[in-house]
């Protein structure tokens, strides 16, 4: 049996919302211009490093606020459509293995909506890492443990299919059955199960640690993480005053059970919705790589949560919008004005997409 932690985490979630399948470390934070070049240069991959997380300000938290009272109903019966389908679908135990942190809200809210069905669930909390791959110490720990047959992978939306991909190369390690990957959008066509492929304001997506149980987005550093150790997480206990992760499960599960009792309609996710979003979604993306002359596409953050996230994280050349109005959009244009962003709103450049932000080229 695989040598596993000492210590399993949950966050600042209830232990029996979710297990964190990471190693809690201490690793110095790096400024974003730093840890843009030495991403861009080839010297350091992007998940040895780790940036500051600061506490989010009023006026972005207002924003986020009014997006939960707009989204948070839609999201409950998203969560409950696709908790109905899974159920539906896999009948024996079923495992959710979230990807952090933008898949552990959704897999916190599935597994109580399973659970609530009467199903054998179990939920996880695990890394996948662009260009590393799945954490192949948490997936022994999961397969010694639960059946692979019922296993799911769990996030909150995809945005150019990147993590997709890496669950593709790394899962026939562990199984000659492909990933299967359950998201609430998917604009770019690459999951198994989604709710729709519309690029829509997902309110857990504009934010950061504090609505994801305190961690930071998972790392893979040799000084602080061993071969026989999950990859890392910090746990950014200085927002803990202004945590929210717990209060915005509870609140949209509230939204979930009346769905769930309203017996809401199974999500339905053909061949046909995949393959139009991956020829919309590769169009785009070619767009404005052209355009812009981008040689690495990772610099194209496409999708809402995606580009608001770039902007928090990474240091934006451009922020490409669908509309100077809409509402969904208001977070955005409000980091735009906040750092002096450039932006244009270019809506049939874009689509499916509502906001692309482009990564300076360092």
């Amino acid at each position: 049996m695989l040598k596993t932690q000492s210590k399993f985490i949950s966050g600042t979630y209830r232990s029996t919302d979710v297990t964190f399948l990471l190693k809690l470390v201490t690793l110095e934070a790096i400024d974003d211009a730093s840890k843009e070049a030495a991403i861009q240069s080839g010297l350091r991959h992007y998940s040895e490093m780790i940036s500051f997380e600061s506490v989010p300000e009023a006026g972005y938290m207002a924003i986020f606020y009014e997006a939960m009272s707009v989204g948070a109903a839609r999201m409950g019966r998203e969560v409950a459509a696709l908790a109905r389908s899974i159920s539906n679908q896999i009948k024996g135990p079923i495992t959710l293995a979230s990807l952090v942190r933008a898949g552990v809200p959704l897999g916190v809210l599935l597994k109580r909506a399973l659970s609530r069905m009467g199903k054998d669930v179990q939920h996880y909390g695990i890394s996948v890492i662009r260009d590393r791959g799945i954490d192949s110490n948490a997936m022994r720990h999961i397969i010694e443990r639960r059946p692979i047959e019922g296993l799911l992978f769990v996030d909150g939306w995809t945005g150019k299919g990147a993590i997709a991909t890496e669950l593709e190369r790394s899962f026939p390690s562990f199984s000659a059955q492909p990933p299967r990957l359950v998201v609430l959008s998917d604009p770019c066509g690459r999951a198994w199960l989604a709710a729709s492929g519309e690029d829509w304001l997902i309110p857990s997506g504009i934010l950061g640690s504090t609505v994801s149980g305190l961690i930071s987005r998972s790392i893979l550093n040799e000084k602080v993480t061993g071969p026989e150790d999950f990859h890392g997480t910090v746990r950014w206990d200085h927002l803990m005053s202004h945590d929210i992760s717990a209060a915005f499960v509870d609140s949209v599960w509230t939204h979930a059970v009346t769905a769930l009792d309203q017996n809401i309609d199974l999500a339905q996710w053909t061949v046909n919705d995949r393959s139009s979003h991956q020829r919309r979604s590769r169009q785009a993306i070619n767009r404005i790589a052209a355009e812009f002359a981008v040689e690495n596409t990772n610099r194209i953050k496409p999708g809402i949560a995606e580009a608001t996230r770039a902007i928090l994280r990474r240091m934006p050349q451009i922020v490409l919008l669908s509309s100077g109005e809409d509402a969904e959009l208001a977070a955005l244009r409000h980091l735009i004005r906040e750092k002096n962003v450039h932006f244009q709103v270019v809506p049939k450049k874009i689509q499916p997409y509502r906001a692309i932000t482009l990564i300076r080229k360092v």
